[in-house]
């Protein structure tokens, strides 16, 4: 592993360069890496897996919505894409990329499959931390690792189509045959990772928990309604009020920072623009701080975790869900935001 310097911090980490994709076919020449779910981060890996050359199944339960994706994606029935207990026994590696609700569900399944020498991988460190809430236990005799890239596996495909990759942490649980770094990297530069870091399975589901509910949704949606009700209420039209809020932000701003920092995206906005952040900055950090505290406290606690279990383990999770999601669809501020989409000009 390469040891680069973070802000001054040292951390080791694995770079296309050291570990390149012919070294990981080499690797994973004699495995069959069988991708149990096709839903969130399925169809990416999946599918980058088999472009780069490695030997790929899925398994799916047939008659679902997801069986037919796969379909339409090129899996073929019998050949590359089979029922989820008929995948896990023809896999030497399975990636169980299941719902956190799913795992727990599928878990007698998949376990039984689970012979001596095989890996089990997941994307998300949810199963293994919270074991005791799961009861997802792995044998001795197999190698348990995480690939968990950092972002969604719509956004891995798309950017792996753009020949770019999407930054993966990755980390080994239990390594029974000594083989499970070359596996677990090989793999992570499989779906196409840009570069991978390491992690450990509690260290991954607290940041992902603390994120998906922190500044990569649950925050940034409440500052969203904030600053849009906030100009609303003060006679700014629905219009004004979401470029102003989001629209600038999205599609002007945040590529300026992607590309070179939020220093950079600044020293490129007008000088008017530059005082005001520069000074509002640290009141909204200070603001918000101790709710990232309370948050981080939760889920530390298990408290997270054990309300999406509760929730999804629901009869009537699904239309509960759809409701809630209604509720954002339909608000003013994002049936603006559909609007304002229609009209860009790449849509004309």
């Amino acid at each position: 592993m390469a040891l680069l310097n973070f802000g001054g911090v040292e951390e080791e980490v694995v770079t296309r360069e050291e570990f390149p994709l012919e070294k990981a076919r080499e690797t994973l020449k004699d495995e069959t890496i069988a991708i149990i779910g096709y839903g969130v981060q399925g169809p990416g890996q999946a599918l980058n897996l088999k472009d780069n050359g490695f030997n790929v199944i899925v398994g799916q339960r047939k008659g679902s919505k997801t069986w037919d994706k796969a379909v339409a994606d090129g899996w073929v029935p019998g050949e590359t894409l089979f029922e989820i207990e008929e995948a896990c026994e023809k896999g030497t590696i399975l990636q169980y990329l299941l719902s956190d609700a799913g795992q727990i569900s599928v878990w007698p399944t998949v376990k039984k499959h689970l012979t001596p020498g095989k890996a089990l991988y997941f994307s998300h460190g949810f199963g293994i931390t919270y074991k005791e809430r799961t009861g997802i236990i792995p044998p001795d005799d197999v190698d348990v690792i995480l690939v968990a890239p950092k972002g969604s596996g719509t956004s891995l495909r798309r950017m792996f189509l753009e020949g770019r990759g999407l930054n993966s942490s990755f980390a080994i649980f239990q390594d029974a045959t000594g083989k499970a770094f070359d596996r677990v990297v090989a793999l992570g530069i499989g779906v196409g990772s840009g570069y991978l870091f390491k992690t450990d399975f509690r260290k991954e589901v607290f940041s992902d928990l603390t994120g998906e509910r922190g500044t990569l949704m649950g925050a940034i949606q409440g500052i969203f309604a904030a600053q849009y009700e906030v100009l609303r209420s003060n006679g700014h039209s629905p219009s004004e009020a979401f470029n102003e809020t989001v629209e600038e932000l999205t599609q002007s701003l945040m590529p300026l920072v992607a590309e070179n920092g939020m220093d950079w995206m600044y020293a490129n906005c007008s000088t008017t623009a530059q005082r005001g952040a520069l000074d509002w900055w640290k009141p909204f950090r200070d603001a918000t701080k101790p709710v990232f505290e309370k948050l981080y406290k939760e889920v530390a606690a298990g408290n997270e975790a054990q309300k999406s279990i509760d929730a999804n383990s629901k009869e009537d999770y699904r239309a509960g869900l759809e409701e809630e999601l209604k509720e954002l669809r339909e608000s003013e501020m994002w049936q603006a935001g559909a609007t304002v989409r229609k009209l860009r000009p790449e849509n004309n």
